[in-house]
């Protein structure tokens, strides 16, 4: 799916739709439960090696309200560049509110006169969770359609999440991704030096994805 197609935006307006029934918290953004979400912003920043030895410039990519952000104050941690994206106005109008100091953006990366800054690493949490009425297909090629275009802004790493297909039972709107199709991809397209983490207690997991090894 490019953006000619832009059946995404289904997606994307039911965010919208979520951000407008609940407010800026975690149900705006549909995650179910406060403490997922808090950790899911935890396995996203474990693709950062805990003491970097300069300023790492971050992109969250799908940023929503912002709440990775907060995530990242309320730690206490340093050493971040933070930078956000959506393809939502609504969204990224909300952040700029709540963080003037900050630079967040609004674009849609499968356009192709979009041009992409580059960044150390990209996280995009919750991009790829939801397919509303999208088939299987359709969800598929755009996952690959946007990880092949944000990954040459991904100086070093990124990180997505995705529904696993290792549970009793599958939900029709979200996208569950069997692993093996994942790292066909990834290997023939972004990079051999990944990883899977299904160890966190959710009914996903989180894919690392490096230019270099990670040692």
């Amino acid at each position: 799916m490019t953006a000619n197609d832009r059946g995404y935006l289904e997606i994307v307006a039911h965010y919208e739709a979520c951000l407008a029934r609940h407010g800026d918290n975690h149900r705006g953004v549909d995650w179910p439960r406060a403490d997922d979400a808090e950790i899911r912003y935890q396995i996203m920043l474990g693709l950062i090696p805990p003491q970097p030895r300069a300023q790492v410039r971050l992109l969250d990519f799908g940023c929503g309200a912002g709440h990775l952000l907060e995530y990242i104050g309320r730690r206490g941690l340093t050493g971040l560049e933070y930078h956000g994206l959506d393809l939502s106005s609504r969204f990224v109008d909300l952040c700029r509110r709540k963080f003037p100091d900050v630079s967040f953006i609004q674009v849609d990366v499968l356009d192709p006169a979009t041009a992409l800054p580059e960044f150390d690493y990209v996280v995009m949490n919750g991009v790829f969770t939801e397919k509303r009425s999208l088939t299987y297909d359709q969800m598929w090629s755009y996952v690959q359609n946007l990880l092949c275009a944000v990954w040459p802004s991904a100086r070093r790493g990124l990180a997505f999440n995705v529904m696993s297909s290792h549970v009793d039972s599958e939900r029709a709107e979200l996208f569950h991704l069997p692993c093996d199709a994942l790292a066909a991809f990834l290997k023939a397209k972004l990079s051999r030096h990944w990883l899977i983490r299904q160890d966190y207690g959710l009914y996903e997991y989180t894919a690392y994805v490096y230019r270099e090894p990670n040692r």
